[in-house]
């Protein structure tokens, strides 16, 4: 693209230089009571809203005071962990979840096929989509990639700013049904156009399941074992639903109270889940491991590891943040109940993979990472690991590169955004406006032919 400005890169940085800093004395936020990223002081979010789709507990009343206890997390009533373990009698459970999150109850064995049959029929993208949409435009960053292709499939839709329930059921179902087909179709077009990779595009097998149909997807020879299925499978459910707080529901609870289409919204969730801060923190413990791995001689010696951890701690080494990755959570305290399950099917795929000295060195970070934080910042509260902590791990073993850590959150995440999204609008009243205070000086207009330049001293 060619610019009609010669130096239009230095123009650029003249007009950078005249932005204000932006930044506002932080005594300001205490003086006026502003609860910083809806949080209150004790770090629990601000109450905004109801629901009924998810609870997320991480402290309970004793003698009228709030204590610690160990996590829970609850869809649509029913505790995860009796979930998991009843999904364990099937071969798969997060279609059953999405059931659960869509509808509020868990099905019968008609309804579930039903919903199966249903996903079945919508996992296909519109005629010639994958070509002109994905193929003509790869990228390395498959969340953009994502993102585009739901916007886009607003084109596509007869009925795209319909949001009356069904309409927006349907619209729900479709866009669940072919999350996992973008995500992997793009991933094949990055490799073949940025990685001179052979392409390999799959259709999916109606029978079965979302985990299956992405491994078999991925897969250049389209093959996987029942315990790598199994494992994916359990990590969907675990991530397909965590509250109407976390900053990729409630960006859905605000865009849909606006009353714009269900693309829009979506989108939107997209846009805040693709954040490094949310959705890429399963990338930064893998990263924070490769880099302990280097530079740790002995990984069997608690010494040595926890030696690394407070150098990590004392923003010594690794990016230098101060943080433990995957250690720590604004809820839980004691235990994610995330983390619990998942941890046991990371220790079976260990034994499946032969990597299970991967494995005690997870587990051998979670427990010494506890001892180190209280030693380096005397915490007030107990801290655990997060789901984060593991699923990384678990990706790995899987074969899944790290282009689809993010995306697979939002494969599974996005049932929750749907639940939510229909909630809201079944209750909708008001639009979501939270207060800013404006904390600027007022001042009177000044005439241009008047006014000098007010950073180099010249008449303008």
């Amino acid at each position: 693209m060619e610019h009609t400005i010669p130096n239009l890169d230095s123009e650029l940085e003249v007009l950078y230089k005249r932005c204000p800093s932006g930044r506002i004395d932080p005594a300001l936020y205490d003086f006026h009571g502003v609860k910083r990223g809806l949080r209150e002081p004790n770090g629990r979010g601000v109450l905004t809203g109801l629901t009924e789709i998810s609870d997320v507990n991480g402290t309970k009343m004793v003698n009228g005071q709030k204590v610690s206890c160990e996590g829970e997390l609850f869809y649509q009533g029913y505790n995860i962990h009796d979930l998991v373990n009843g999904f364990s009698h099937r071969r798969f459970g997060f279609e059953e979840a999405i059931y659960l999150l869509l509808f509020g109850e868990l099905p019968s064995k008609s309804e579930l096929e039903e919903l199966v049959l249903v996903m079945s029929e919508f996992r296909e993208l519109p005629d010639k989509f994958t070509r002109d949409v994905i193929m003509k435009a790869p990228t390395a960053d498959m969340m953009n990639t994502l993102q585009r292709s739901v916007l886009t499939l607003y084109s596509y839709d007869d009925n795209p700013d319909d949001i009356s329930i069904p309409n927006v059921l349907r619209q729900s179902l479709q866009l669940i049904s072919q999350f996992p087909l973008i995500s992997l179709y793009g991933y094949q077009a990055y490799r073949h156009y940025y990685l001179n990779k052979s392409l390999i595009i799959r259709r999916p097998k109606k029978e079965l399941s979302t985990a299956e149909n992405m491994l078999r997807l991925l897969r250049s020879n389209g093959e996987y074992t029942e315990l790598e299925a199994k494992v994916l499978d359990v990590a969907l459910v675990l991530h397909a639903e965590h509250g109407g707080g976390n900053n990729s529901t409630f960006t859905t609870h605000v865009v849909t109270s606006t009353g714009t289409d269900t693309y829009s919204a979506i989108s939107a969730s997209l846009g805040s889940l693709r954040g490094p801060k949310h959705g890429g923190a399963n990338l930064k413990v893998q990263q924070m491991f490769a880099h302990l791995k280097e530079n740790v001689e002995n990984w069997d010696d608690d010494a040595q590891v926890k030696a690394y951890l407070m150098k990590l701690l004392n923003r010594e080494t690794f990016d230098r943040s101060g943080l433990i990755y995957g250690i720590g959570h604004a809820v839980y305290t004691m235990s994610d109940p995330r983390a619990v399950i998942l941890k046991e099917y990371a220790r079976k795929l260990s034994e499946e993979k032969g990597l299970v000295r991967e494995f005690e060195l997870y587990d051998r970070v979670e427990r010494l990472a506890k001892e180190a934080l209280n030693e380096n910042r005397s915490l007030p509260k107990a801290v655990c690991a997060n789901v984060d902590f593991y699923s990384g791990f678990v990706y790995t073993m899987l074969g899944l590169p790290t282009e689809l850590f993010t995306p697979i959150f939002a494969i599974s995440r996005i049932a929750g955004w749907c639940a939510h999204r229909m909630e809201e609008l079944s209750n909708a009243s008001k639009i979501i406006r939270p207060a800013y205070m404006y904390v600027g000086h007022h001042r009177d207009y000044e005439e241009m032919d008047l006014k000098t330049d007010f950073f180099d001293g010249e008449t303008t």
